[in-house]
């Protein structure tokens, strides 16, 4: 290993991938691409480690803004390199160009970027495109007599026209036609010379309209005389292109994406099924030979027709109808009116009360709030006015407002549980959520929701105390979560909401001592929405076992913070769901799950919630 230019290279003189960090030139969204903002154009200047003249088509980086609220860096394919002498460092520079498509969290954080902000790299990963030159064709013979009819085609779809163009551009003008498919607009071609270039729109905004299918088949490319295809884009195209190709007897290599950790070749996540056994994506490829590449285990769902009216968002759970599956959760939204003057709560599908015991609470001393990687820990310890100052005072202000009033109820004894169902009973709530899972409080809580027989006793006792439809909460800390919840079930719980929080401590490293005096504390956040939706998903599995009518609605709760989250937790089959934390994040995250609910509901043909309810379950 040795240094050249301040770039890392092997023993044979190739450039090795690099951690270092580029500055942002601009970043700007992409002419053509429609919707407008969805694709931006970044170009990046890197100093630093990156050997100015070895970055190939082909190739990728992995980007993460700085600072960045995602884990790892995106992989995102070079779109243009170019290397310059940077006369501020006094040494080659390079600059990169990516084409970016706005998706996730991370590429939204690589979209909003500005000249001058930093971005971290690892690169250049990956191979790259082989010349031509391999397939015998000689790009440098080409003549009048045979421009006409060049031998090499190249293929782009979406945002996958970012590595072949690239790859174009390095090609001698007019030696190649270029194909490239767009849902609707174009971009991305404005450094290619090619001596065709044939444009797909599934609208018929640009070019041909429709698929890319609409261009090129197996017939087209024997006509044209085309040698070498080389293509990147969406998989149900490539797997089109590998299919047409091996029928006309023509040399492919395809781009492929996988997701990615390290984009090293040690983790081994982004594999890939060929007929030579697993490849990884980043290191063996992206860049593979067509023959190899197994598309049957990435065959896409079948496509929904989107609505031409809105969808149905109303869920009924236990007998009450509510507007929509969005419920504020207990402990993070008060009673309602705390939030009234930041976003319209009407909007809400349901509230969710604080805590209530049958006597006010002054809850836990000391520290009761921590931040950490994702989430937040908090032993706040039920503190709340009492059953009798709610139904006098907060009840009412609850029920002027139009999401359906749940009243959440915890207790230390199986006494003091049944004395305050029965005030509620004689109240006007219309539904209460029984805690047996809250873990910060010493007695009580969620020592009721560890296990079978305690759980049993306390909903079955409640139950006898009130005829209100009766959500029981579980605690993901007991060691057997679906005992629980069918104990909870057999005793008289109309629905099931999980989870609650999880168990965690935290050290003050200055003190050398627990930060909560309860030692123990209730973990929440983003963090915890995998292990919840894990939860959930086992319940409703469990729960479709049973005959159709003893199954009971289950409500998920854990850590959703945006549409995606409700719907992956809908689709594992919840009834509705709870937000918490993510209030505190974005006061307006319940309003924007609702309305991406209803966007995504639309555009995907689903006309209720129960049409898309359950559909992930194996």
């Amino acid at each position: 290993m040795s240094l050249k230019n301040n770039a890392v290279l092997d023993c044979s003189g190739r450039p090795l991938p690099v951690f270092c960090t580029a500055l942002v030139d601009f970043c700007r969204q992409e002419n053509g691409a429609k919707p407008a903002g969805s694709v931006y154009r970044i170009r990046l200047t890197a100093s630093n480690g990156i050997h100015p003249t070895k970055v190939n088509a082909g190739q990728f980086f992995l980007l993460r803004s700085v600072p960045s609220g995602v884990l790892l860096g995106r992989a995102i394919s070079v779109y243009y390199a170019t290397s310059f002498m940077n006369e501020s460092v006094s040494s080659a520079s390079i600059a990169l160009e990516f084409l970016v498509l706005k998706k996730g969290e991370g590429t939204r954080e690589l979209c909003s970027m500005h000249s001058g902000d930093k971005i971290q790299l690892i690169g250049p990963l990956g191979n790259c495109f082989p010349n031509p030159s391999a397939d015998g064709i000689n790009l440098e013979d080409i003549d009048e007599s045979n421009i006409e009819k060049p031998q090499v085609c190249i293929i782009g779809g979406g945002v996958g026209v970012a590595p072949v163009a690239g790859f174009a551009s390095t090609l001698p003008a007019q030696s190649y036609d270029f194909y490239a498919s767009f849902k609707s607009g174009s971009y991305g071609l404005d450094r290619i010379d090619p001596v065709n270039l044939v444009v797909t729109t599934d609208d018929g905004s640009v070019g041909i309209k429709g698929m890319f299918s609409a261009a090129l088949d197996a017939d087209k490319i024997k006509s044209k005389g085309y040698k070498v295809v080389y293509a990147c884009g969406p998989t149900p195209m490539l797997s089109y292109v590998k299919a047409i190709c091996k029928e006309a007897g023509v040399k492919c290599y395809i781009s492929m994406e996988s997701r990615m950790a390290c984009g090293m070749g040690a983790c081994l996540g982004c594999t890939i099924k060929t007929s030579e056994g697993n490849k990884r994506c980043c290191k063996d490829g992206p860049v593979f030979d067509a023959s190899i590449l197994d598309f049957t285990a990435l065959s896409p769902l079948p496509r929904r027709t989107a609505l031409e009216e809105n969808a149905d968002l109303s869920v009924n759970i236990a007998g009450i109808k509510f507007s929509n599956p969005v419920i504020a959760a207990s402990g993070t939204f008060g009673y309602g009116s705390e939030y009234a003057s930041v976003f319209d709560v009407n909007k809400l599908g349901g509230i969710c009360s604080k805590g209530l015991t049958l006597e006010a609470r002054s809850g836990n001393d000391g520290i009761r709030l921590v931040e950490t990687a994702s989430g937040l820990i908090n032993s706040i310890g039920l503190e709340n006015p009492g059953v009798k100052h709610f139904i006098a005072n907060e009840l009412p202000a609850m029920q002027k407002l139009s999401p359906v009033t749940i009243a959440n109820l915890s207790g230390s004894t199986i006494e003091s549980y049944v004395e305050a169902a029965k005030l509620l009973d004689s109240s006007s709530v219309p539904m209460i959520e029984l805690n047996i899972s809250c873990p910060n409080v010493k007695s009580g809580g969620m020592a009721w929701g560890m296990d079978c027989t305690a759980a049993s006793q306390v909903v079955k006792a409640v139950r006898q105390a009130t005829k209100k439809p009766l959500m029981v909460k579980l605690s993901p800390n007991a060691p057997d979560l679906i005992a629980v919840a069918m104990a909870c079930k057999n005793a008289g719980a109309d629905a099931l909401s999980l989870i609650n929080t999880i168990q965690a401590v935290a050290i003050d490293i200055d003190k050398g001592e627990p930060v909560f005096n309860n030692i123990r504390a209730g973990y929440c956040g983003p963090a915890v929405k995998p292990i919840a939706l894990r939860m959930v998903y086992d319940l409703v599995q469990a729960m479709n076992k049973l005959p159709k009518e003893e199954r009971i609605p289950v409500v998920g709760i854990g850590g959703i913070s945006s549409w995606r989250d409700a719907v992956e937790f809908i689709m594992a089959g919840a009834s509705a769901i709870e937000v918490g934390t993510a209030t505190f994040a974005n006061p307006y995250a319940m309003v924007e799950i609702i309305d991406g609910l209803a966007m995504f509901m639309k555009r995907r043909g689903y006309k209720t919630i129960d049409d898309m309810r359950g559909i992930a379950q194996r």
